[in-house]
């Protein structure tokens, strides 16, 4: 089977050597990759990208790699991407996968095959898989998936691209037909993004009482607030993998204590650590920083439109003159990833230059236009994850903000209410998080990204133009120039309206142990440890 219905764009991307912070840290483009491994330094001979993960031996089967992360492991979530959502490949698979290229590669679907006229798509499952408790994976599974993320009491992204599925027919166990309502570009975004759990014991993997994957590793513990712990599968599909023979998932929230884990060897894998810390690991010869050419999502600032003066876009175009984006990259980043006025990475096709530096920094102009709209000083809340890094964000906002009039205060939060209170759009006037889903077709963040969803988003913005827009860039071809000019226009509408206003494409940084091979992400970073193993 062929794909013929076009999906995504197939430009190659870059990846780049980083050198560490505090050494010259190099300022990124980022690109996208798949189901991608991360650059390194060390690894990537005379410069060369691309060679991170090859060790020079063979891999060695045996181990347990302890992860040492943040934030607990958040059950509720579980359909949702989020920062707790780094173990679901370890437990799930997905049907496909990307490549670097952003081509789609089999997972759990081995082939597929679109209709002529894009409004159904067949696909061929894997033989022979189980779940953990020992039942066969069939499309019964692939239907109660899509139907899962329709159901409006997940918490799930991306329920619209499922929800364009109105039908399905079973050809047998392992061949299944989605109908769509209508063309979609960012099927393939919801095949990676979309975890194929065990129907019938759903209720108890929110609860996080089981979770019963087809995944590499079997849940063996959680211990909420301690975090996880798995035992290899040896039922798993792909023959003599994983290597590892388990997986520690270690909650480590203060940033001083997480790299003291990785530096000790108590650890030795962490997304986790400040961009401010990176320059004492790149100092740790036992360590290793790396830097995946997707990024880790965008830092922001979101604006409630319901709270006045907020409601005025002019008074939200002075936020975004009067934030200095740069400093945050170098400062609080640690200069790992690239400052943005727009959330798209580089190798997106909805990037472009004069969108990035749309907004820059310019005091002068934010207080003239806050003084246009009746305004010299304001005083509003401020929302941030109650997290190292994450503090760092707010208050470097806080800082730029008050130069210009604005007055804000802080409201540490905890990480998982915080993104409950997303999901929920019960936000303060001010908000400053993550996000993603910019690192796949354009489409996908308007239609499914929590903060931009053009029909119900954080900031309660709505608009008949940029509902339009969106629909029409999510069912029509990916490719071509009305494709680019209806990207262009949901960009303009982002930097005009500025109800979520962008300030830098975050690096998502790996610090590894020298020891450690083979680990890689995919497009919603998701760890895959399918070959990782520990050298010694």
């Amino acid at each position: 089977m062929t794909e013929s219905y076009p999906t995504t764009p197939t430009a190659p991307t870059r990846r780049t050597t980083l050198r560490a912070a505090g050494g010259g840290a190099l300022l990124l483009g980022l690109g996208l990759t798949g189901c991608r491994s991360a650059v390194s330094e060390a690894d990537a001979p005379s410069g060369k990208a691309g060679e991170a993960g090859k060790a020079s031996a063979a891999p060695r089967r045996g181990g347990t790699l302890t992860v040492a992360v943040n934030a607990d492991f958040t059950p509720s979530l579980l359909f949702a991407q989020s920062a707790q959502s780094l173990q679901q490949r370890l437990i799930y698979n997905t049907l496909t996968r990307y490549d670097d290229r952003l081509k789609p590669q089999p997972e759990l679907a081995t082939s597929w095959e679109y209709a002529k006229d894009g409004r159904a798509i067949t696909l061929a499952l894997r033989s022979g898989v189980t779940f953990h408790d020992g039942r066969p994976f069939t499309a019964d599974d692939v239907i109660f998936a899509v139907k899962n993320l329709q159901n409006p009491l997940r918490a799930a992204q991306l329920r619209a691209t499922a929800a364009a599925v109105t039908g399905f027919e079973k050809r047998g166990d392992h061949e299944l037909v989605l109908k769509l309502a209508h063309p979609v570009n960012n099927l393939f975004d919801l095949f990676e993004f979309m975890i194929i759990t065990d129907r019938a014991s759903v209720e108890d993997a929110v609860t996080g009482k089981k979770l019963n994957g087809t995944g590499p590793f079997r849940l063996t513990k959680w211990s909420p607030g301690s975090g996880l712990g798995l035992s290899r599968n040896e039922t798993y599909w792909q023959p003599g993998r994983p290597y590892l023979d388990g997986v520690e998932i270690r909650v480590v929230p203060q940033a001083d204590a997480l790299l003291s884990s990785l530096r000790t060897g108590q650890s030795q894998l962490s997304f986790s650590v400040p961009g401010k810390n990176l320059a004492v690991v790149a100092a740790s010869p036992e360590l290793a920083i790396s830097e995946y050419s997707t990024g880790g999502g965008a830092v922001y600032l979101g604006v409630n439109t319901t709270v006045a003066p907020l409601n005025d876009k002019t008074v939200r175009q002075a936020l975004a003159w009067g934030i200095d984006r740069e400093r945050i990259l170098k400062q609080v980043l640690g200069g790992y990833g690239l400052a943005s006025a727009t959330p798209w990475p580089k190798s997106s096709p909805a990037f472009t230059e004069a969108g990035r530096t749309h907004y820059t920094h310019n005091p002068g102009k934010a207080r003239e236009l806050l003084k246009s709209a009746g305004h010299t000083r304001l005083d509003l809340p401020l929302l941030h994850v109650n997290l190292p890094g994450e503090t760092a964000v707010a208050e470097a906002v806080q800082y730029d903000l008050r130069q210009i009039g604005v007055h804000v205060t802080l409201q540490p939060t905890d990480s998982a209410a915080a993104q409950k209170n997303l999901i929920s759009q019960n936000m303060p006037g001010l908000w400053t998080m993550s996000h993603s889903f910019a690192q796949v077709q354009p489409s996908t963040l308007a239609v499914s990204a929590y903060p931009f969803n053009e029909a119900k988003n954080t900031s309660k913005f709505r608009s008949a133009a940029y509902t339009k827009v969106v629909r029409e860039a999510w069912t029509a071809p990916a490719d071509g120039a009305r494709a680019n000019a209806l990207r262009q226009q949901i960009t303009d509408t982002l930097l005009d309206e500025a109800f979520i206003i962008d300030l830098a494409i975050r690096g998502a940084v790996q610090v590894s142990a020298r020891k450690l091979h083979g680990v890689t992400l995919n497009k919603f970073s998701y760890l895959n440890l399918d070959d990782a193993y520990l050298a010694g």
